[in-house]
């Protein structure tokens, strides 16, 4: 039986900047990381790939708002299902493509992946993510008060609307996910870190207005399906201590309890490096023998343990 390794693939791998924003620049990025998650297969992994959507789903809401006075709006939980399919279908394309080259006898499926969250979560109380365009502070006080929305100041840059990011709780396409890794596809899931729904009381589901962190659900999906491996794919080649400082030390082999010690002292901003490693750490603690963080161009370099921050139990 192939292994079966989890690979979160971060935003920086599918828009490289702004002027690299349109969907063929989006495929381009999409076939250069799945090169390298071909060479991964290659070596006798069974891969299911988790990726962001921030830029995609700003982009939805962006249109939707420029076009509200001619077609209805589109509401956040449809932005992350049209997101989860489009990017699925990039990947799908761009590793059919690398597998017919490669000789490669595999298939590729996307699940557009919803994930249940608690109605009661803290963070509903305390929308923090920003998403969709900027505004100014009379517009964003404006929809505010007309369509209910929390704004916040973001960093000097405008006005824009907070929702909540509540903890992932249930996988609801969990078994779909697994019966294809059985069939030996390669699966896109998990999208943006899935589309946040919540249970009715008659027990319907229901889209919230939230996003979900992807590396928690993707840590999430790794433990539930007991992967060999969960590797969060970033910009950096490793996790650094004293990052961009004279002081910067890259950490090579580590264990969980290492880590836990370097965020008590503060080592991994939020945002950014923070919620990477307490990703990694959810996914030992329910069970995970191993993690690594490093940047795509680099996964077969970790694989082979030439690069890259490999975390233990």
């Amino acid at each position: 039986m192939s292994k079966v390794a989890v690979v979160a693939v971060g935003g920086n791998s599918l828009i490289k900047d702004s002027k690299h924003q349109t969907v063929e620049d989006q495929y381009n990025a999409v076939f250069e990381t799945s090169l390298h998650i071909a060479e991964m297969i290659e070596m006798g992994y069974n891969v299911v790939i988790t990726h962001g959507n921030g830029p995609q789903v700003g982009f939805i809401l962006l249109r939707s708002d420029i076009a509200k006075t001619t077609l209805h709006e589109v509401p956040l939980d449809s932005c992350g299902a049209d997101t989860q399919g489009a990017i699925g279908y990039l990947f799908q394309k761009a590793l059919s493509n690398i597998f017919g080259d490669k000789k490669i006898d595999k298939k590729v499926a996307t699940v557009v992946t919803q994930v249940l969250v608690d109605s009661e979560d803290p963070a509903f109380k305390n929308p923090t993510k920003p998403i969709g365009p900027f505004y100014s502070e009379e517009e964003a006080k404006q929809r505010q008060a007309n369509l209910g929305w929390d704004v916040k100041e973001d960093s000097g840059r405008g006005w824009r609307r907070v929702v909540a990011s509540p903890d992932p709780k249930i996988i609801v396409e969990e078994e779909a996910i697994k019966s294809l890794i059985d069939k030996d596809f390669t699966v896109v899931a998990v999208g943006g870190g899935g589309i946040p729904v919540i249970k009715k009381e008659n027990g319907y589901l229901e889209g919230a207005a939230a996003v979900i962190d992807k590396d928690f659900a993707s840590s999430l999906l790794a433990s539930n399906i007991k992967a060999d491996l969960f590797i969060i794919s970033t910009a950096v080649d490793k996790v650094y201590l004293n990052y961009g400082t004279p002081d910067q030390k890259s950490l090579d082999q580590v264990t969980a309890d290492d880590m836990r010690t370097y965020i008590k002292e503060g080592h991994f901003k939020p945002g950014s490096m923070l919620p990477k490693v307490e990703a990694v750490l959810r996914f030992l603690d329910n069970g995970g023998e191993k993690a690594i963080i490093t940047n795509p161009a680099n996964l077969k370099n970790a694989l082979e343990g030439k690069t890259g921050t490999h975390i233990t139990r």
